[in-house]
């Protein structure tokens, strides 16, 4: 009989996350049943959204103590009771942290095959089609535009930046740190990055000095006080996307931001909250166009994988902290 690792949340977090929250166990692997499949997992998704199913329910119902950690992923199927899904099919689920999921086939998507396939979660999966959505179908984006972009090394900001560049935009990136900022500029094409973290200039003061005519569109991965700097800094009219607040899911969120309504009243600005599904309707034009500007070179797809199941862990705390550049992964297993 098959054994199946998996790990599970031990105790759920009551400030900052820390691999000591985790533990692994083994079991054996059950067979499919009528509508079910049974998958391998190849590459898990780490995001920042995981860390939000554990304060509760969101898009998607909150994560409990004892279950297994969730995360969507690609996989391979194994065995199969459900109907179009056959054995060595490519597809994405929610398998969570385990090497076998057993799954009902309604909730699985069969993807096509691609090379490499962390294209599938990078640029053509959850990251590539949040950064695309929302810029393009959420914001809009037109040439000779200011655009500024949180988290700007990360999986979703990374493209955002890029999109804006290609479309024209002047691009300014928000990151941690000094060497992440020049990497922005320098690998990504944005025009400046401003370091969240530089303590002898506080951000209000460097957005103020980059873009003294003030940010069209605004794209939101962190929330709180970056959030609170861009929105003293947008132009009349201006637009902001929010995909997330990464900076107010690990401990506990301070209250902000400060001057809402007033300052979307006084300077007549539309703020509108998006996730990805909102636009599945749309995918093929994301698919379209992230898959040109990739293939002629314009966009740059940044992937961060780590090797093992028991890496993922610490992955995603050092996702959290910021570590990663670009959208990171676990590769549990190879393909068949």
């Amino acid at each position: 009989m098959t054994r199946n690792r998996r790990i599970l949340i031990k105790t759920l977090p009551e400030g900052t996350l820390t691999t000591d929250c985790f533990e692994m166990d083994e079991v054996e692997v059950a067979n499919p049943g009528s509508g079910q499949v049974l998958v391998r997992t190849l590459l898990l998704s780490q995001d920042a959204a995981n860390r939000a199913w554990m304060q509760g329910a969101t898009y998607r119902d909150a994560i409990e103590a004892g279950q297994v950690m969730a995360s969507g992923a690609i996989a391979e199927v194994v065995a199969s009771e459900a109907e179009g899904l056959a054995l060595g099919d490519i597809v994405w689920g929610d398998t969570g942290w385990q090497e076998y999921a057993l799954l009902s086939g309604r909730s699985v998507q069969k993807l096509r095959r691609h090379e490499p396939l962390s294209h599938l979660i990078s640029l053509l999966g959850v990251a590539g089609k949040t950064a695309y959505h929302g810029l393009i179908n959420v914001a809009g984006i037109h040439a000779g535009e200011t655009l500024l972009v949180s988290a700007a090394a990360g999986s979703v900001g990374s493209i955002v930046g890029q999109i804006g560049r290609i479309k024209g935009a002047r691009v300014v990136g928000i990151a941690g740190g000094a060497e992440k900022c020049r990497w922005v500029v320098d690998e990504l094409g944005f025009d400046a990055c401003l370091d969240y973290k530089d303590t002898s200039l506080a951000l209000p003061k460097q957005l103020g000095a980059t873009c003294p005519d003030g940010v069209d569109v605004y794209f939101d991965n962190t929330g709180g006080d970056i959030l609170q700097a861009a929105l003293f800094a947008m132009r009349q009219r201006g637009r902001v996307a929010c995909c997330g607040a990464v900076s107010m899911y690990d401990g506990k969120p301070r209250p902000g931001p400060y001057g809402v309504p007033g300052l979307l009243v006084v300077k007549r600005l539309k703020m509108e909250g998006f996730i990805v599904m909102d636009y599945a309707h749309l995918d093929a034009d994301a698919e379209h166009d992230l898959t040109m500007w990739a293939g002629d070179g314009h966009l740059k797809v940044v992937e961060d994988i780590l090797d093992g199941l028991e890496q993922a862990p610490a992955g995603l705390v050092g996702l959290l902290a910021g570590e990663n550049r670009g959208k990171r992964m676990i590769r549990v297993a190879e393909p068949s």
